[in-house]
């Protein structure tokens, strides 16, 4: 693990000096977005929060040839050690496919981290599309132990930007050459990447009959909670430079409208050490109104 930063240990004080909870037990699991990994929670500074405020980092599950995901420093078939206390999972997922094939991934990760702790409670964080796709997992495939779901800045009714994306990196017609050294020039070394995304951008394209968000959007959900972070920086119609803000608002989804809490956040849209004082202050809220 890389040693973290003076600016990440200073952000993790300024939020632990503004509020410092008491660690209860659970089990948090962070899911990345668009061609991100497991080191997305870290690099924001999240993580180091996380751990100062009494939730140990457990490790990143990833994907496998086998078809099994496994915890990183791990190898080959053991049983699983099982942990009381509070724990921190990342995932890396499959960020170039389908948002399907990652939501299946993201369940197996989930069934091995129950494995871990058996009994314990999940909370599912999900940052930008990885929010979609842990809601794509829990519609798929069940709760299980998750009773809540956090997501932040995600495009539950998709985004333009993934439209645009698509356009720049067709290369098809008679224009199509001159579009890719444009957009080259404009992304420089991601252009590879992003063009190698393009199922996962079709699956963020806003819904519509026969897409992935057309038909998610009107499945039946699980009944847990769930909370919504919405970025809203004044950037056209609000929200950020990537994500409208009526799209991050889960009560905008026709099969959840009036079940979700919506948190309004200040901040852009990528990941920053202060979404760990959100994430607690939700879990804390949940646990409170169960009590």
């Amino acid at each position: 693990m890389k040693r973290p930063t003076i600016g990440r240990l200073l952000a993790a004080l300024l939020v632990l000096l503004l509020w410092s909870p008491m660690a209860s037990a659970g089990v948090l699991v962070l899911v990345h977005g668009y061609l991100g990994d497991g080191e997305s929670f870290q690099r924001a500074g999240v993580i180091d929060v996380l751990q100062t405020s009494g939730w140990p980092y457990r490790g990143d599950w990833r994907p496998t040839a086998d078809g099994k995901p496994q915890l990183a420093g791990t190898t080959g078939p053991q049983e699983p050690a099982v942990y009381q206390e509070p724990a921190v999972y990342t995932v890396t997922l499959p960020a170039s496919a389908p948002l399907a094939v990652q939501a299946d991934w993201l369940n197996a990760m989930r069934r091995a981290i129950e494995r871990h702790h058996p009994g314990e409670q999940l909370t599912l964080v999900g940052h930008s599309a990885g929010g979609v796709v842990a809601r794509l997992a829990l519609v798929r495939w069940g709760a299980g132990s998750v009773e809540h779901l956090i997501t932040i800045a995600s495009p539950h009714l998709g985004t333009s930007r993934a439209i645009q994306a698509l356009e720049a990196t067709d290369n098809r017609g008679l224009f199509g050459p001159f579009r890719q050294i444009v957009t080259r020039q404009v992304v420089g070394g991601n252009y590879n990447a992003i063009r190698n995304s393009r199922a996962a951008l079709v699956d963020l394209t806003p819904p519509a009959p026969g897409n992935l968000l057309g038909w998610l959007n009107t499945q039946e959900h699980p009944d847990i909670t769930y909370d919504a972070v919405v970025r809203n920086t004044d950037f056209r119609m609000g929200g950020d430079i990537l994500v409208p803000a009526f799209s991050q608002d889960l009560n905008q989804v026709p099969a959840l409208r009036g079940r979700a809490t919506v948190i309004p956040s200040p901040l852009e849209h990528g990941l920053e050490a202060r979404d760990a004082r959100l994430i607690l202050e939700r879990i804390a809220a949940r646990q409170a109104a169960a009590d």
